[in-house]
């Protein structure tokens, strides 16, 4: 398994940005695909965003596409997340996520190692 620290959360206004970051610890880090899911409170658990191991595929889920971008440094054993015209509706606990068998899906059933999540709040 992989060890995942996520960090950059904060408070931001409405139409702000925020870069979150995970920081990764394992072997299995630069062949695992990796994903950004988010929790509001009172709902369930949302895919945000997931990347292939190489960086070449992403996918992401529609309230975020054009808004949002996943990207990672193998080298740094590192994943983000830059979140760019943020909205009160994208307040949540971002969370990453690890799948060493590089599927870039929005199925949580499909990570198998979680970080304990960063606090993002967008204020109206």
């Amino acid at each position: 398994q992989v060890q995942l620290v996520e960090s950059g959360g904060g408070l931001v206004q409405a139409g702000g940005s925020l870069r979150l970051s995970c920081a990764a610890s394992g072997r299995t880090f630069s062949s695992s695909a990796m994903g950004w899911f988010r929790q509001a409170p009172g709902k369930e658990r949302e895919f945000v965003a997931a990347i292939s191991w190489s960086g070449i595929r992403t996918y992401y889920a529609d309230s975020v596409q054009g808004r949002f971008t996943i990207s990672r440094d193998n080298a740094k054993n590192t994943v983000y997340l830059q979140m760019n015209s943020l909205k009160p509706e994208d307040t949540a606990v971002y969370s990453c996520a690890a799948d060493p068998a590089n599927r870039v899906t929005s199925f949580p059933t499909n990570f198998d190692s979680w970080g304990r999540g960063t606090q993002v709040t967008v204020s109206s």
